[in-house]
């Protein structure tokens, strides 16, 4: 038997963070039919953004990279909350990165990495999906890294 989202995740030695709680007007996920969109998700620790400024300047490559990673565990922290379980999930469609980055840097599809191969490990093959990386000026509460998901559930 295969091991679904939720058991993967503990595999992994992993916990999902608090639900995230909206920074504006908006739903953390909006749902119609089989498909759930999570709305942007930037780390968090202790109600404070974790290690905040542009990547490359403020914040190193490798730190931005887990950012990623930890942006995409409260994606799954919100998907979790809308769907009763991460084991709702079929598969991931879309996956999108933000990268806050300085002048001259262009590996913002490296960091976004960190993000692919989380969903790649809670998912199996159904976590890769297709992806969109951007370089930003700026991100919400000058996060460094910003992710969102759409997905599609059973």
């Amino acid at each position: 038997m295969r091991a679904v989202p939720s058991e993967r995740l503990h595999a992994l030695g992993l916990e999902l963070p608090p639900p995230p709680t909206p920074k504006g007007a908006y739903a953390p996920v909006a749902r119609t039919g089989p498909f759930a969109w999570v709305s942007g998700q930037i780390a968090f620790e202790n109600g404070a953004v974790v290690r905040p400024g542009k990547v490359d300047r403020e914040v190193p490559f490798d730190v931005a990279r887990d950012l990623a990673r930890r942006a995409t565990l409260q994606a799954l922290s919100a998907l979790a909350a809308a769907l009763g379980s991460l084991d709702a999930v079929r598969r991931v469609l879309r996956l999108g990165v933000f990268v806050a980055v300085s002048d001259g840097f262009h590996r913002e599809h490296e960091v976004a990495n960190g993000a692919s191969e989380l969903l790649e490990a809670v998912f199996g093959e159904p976590g890769r999906g297709a992806r969109t990386t951007v370089g930003v000026v700026g991100l919400p509460l000058n996060a460094a890294v910003e992710i969102e998901l759409l997905v599609e559930t059973a």
